[in-house]
């Protein structure tokens, strides 16, 4: 499928510049043909020489070398081959990518091309998450740059989250979907909720849980990034919109519903939400005070079941409606009931106790249920669960 295909890699600046050697050998190894540019940052980091010993190619790295110029060199560049890949891409080329920015070779090249444009991103989270990069992120796949990544652990600088470049042969997959011209769920629809509800009691205070809308959130990003058209109905977090997702913002589990039902039909719905069960009878528009030291009464009502009122929609059901189980015990016994409860095809069982740190954390431990089986999935975290997740349901509805 590679054979005759060609590559222009882009290495900008960052530590993990390093890792894109391994990525030239691998590209190669499948049959692509390797041309690169080193910026000037990703020069700090790797050499020219060392980039051109594993291509067998000129390395180009100056906008206005005469020699390379004197036949528009940046203009052929961009143009002569089949995919412009920018791996590691830094905060710094998002945003000249983002904002048509050409003042070097790199951004010159990738505002000149006709050609697709694939980003595998990598820098510190605190750079990732920051609302500029998030906002250069969204510009660029409305564009249609197709986005890598990137990846969540442990940082050269100490921290940890998502940010690091990903892994290599996750970079040759998306290579070789792209040249196979369909990713695995490019005809599919998917609706995934996250995030806790915020059930107001007055002004000031609100019923909520512990859920930090991590898992949810990288389910999303997992399915876009396998080609779904993806809807996130999200409440209240701290979490940056995942790139390539329509984001819908709610508070309360009423809103989440109707925001669900107006998105239908999907091919997939991932309730991955904790909806809070309860929120207040009657909701005061002051804030509850004490009166003489008397503690005041809360009546409580019930809230809407979002997953169960979807499975019961005949018209828009999805073909594929999953759940989560947050449990503090009893995990499977538990799922097995709320599934047959709730008439969902797969149910996601999870330990959300305290000792089990899920609740805000960035691990889970996922039991696969489903009406004749359970599959057990070792801890991991929580992106990469996204991503055994979204293949799972690529294998589903891809048959």
């Amino acid at each position: 499928m590679l054979h005759g295909k060609s590559v222009l890699l882009i290495i900008s600046g960052g530590i993990a510049a390093y890792k894109s050697l391994e990525l030239i050998r691998l590209l190669r190894k499948n049959g692509l043909t390797v041309r690169c540019i080193l910026t000037d940052g990703g020069a700090k980091f790797i050499t020219p020489l060392s980039v051109a010993a594993l291509t067998e190619n000129k390395v180009f790295t100056d906008l206005f070398s005469l020699t390379d110029e004197a036949e528009m060199g940046h203009i052929s560049l961009s143009r002569e081959t089949d995919l412009l890949l920018v791996a590691p891409a830094s905060a710094n080329i998002l945003a000249k990518m983002a904002q048509g920015l050409a003042n070097d070779l790199a951004s010159t090249v990738l505002l000149a091309t006709d050609k697709p444009v694939m980003i595998a991103p990598a820098m510190n989270v605190r750079m990732w998450q920051h609302e500029a990069t998030q906002n250069n992120i969204s510009i660029l796949s409305q564009r249609g740059v197709l986005i890598v990544g990137p990846d969540e652990g442990d940082m050269a600088c100490g921290e940890y989250g998502p940010g690091r470049l990903a892994d290599t042969e996750e970079i040759l997959r998306n290579v070789k979907i792209y040249f196979g011209k369909k990713s695995p769920l490019a005809d599919c629809t998917a609706l995934v909720t996250s995030g806790p509800t915020h059930e107001p009691i007055d002004p000031v205070r609100y019923i909520a849980n512990r859920s930090s809308g991590r898992q949810g959130h990288a389910i999303a990003a997992a399915l876009a990034n396998k080609g779904a058209k993806t809807t996130l109905i999200s409440g209240p977090t701290s979490l940056p919109d995942p790139a390539g997702v329509k984001v819908i913002k709610i508070e309360t589990a009423q809103q989440m519903l109707t925001a669900c039902q107006k998105a239908l039909p999907a091919d997939v719905m991932v309730c991955a939400a904790a909806v809070a069960d309860f929120r207040m009878a009657t909701n005061s528009n002051k804030k509850i005070k004490k009166s003489n030291g008397k503690i005041p009464v809360l009546e409580i009502t019930e809230n809407p079941d979002v997953l169960a009122t979807i499975s019961k929609t005949k018209k828009t059901r999805p073909k594929l409606l999953i759940g989560f189980a947050a449990e503090t015990h009893d995990i499977i016994p538990n799922a097995q009931l709320k599934l047959k409860d709730k008439k969902c095809d797969w149910l996601l069982a999870n330990d959300v106790s305290e000792e089990s740190g899920t609740f805000g954390g960035d691990n889970n431990t996922i039991h696969l249920v489903t009406a004749d089986s359970v599959e057990n999935w070792p801890q991991m975290t929580k992106n990469d669960v996204a991503k055994r997740l979204a293949e799972r349901i690529a294998s589903a509805l891809i048959k």
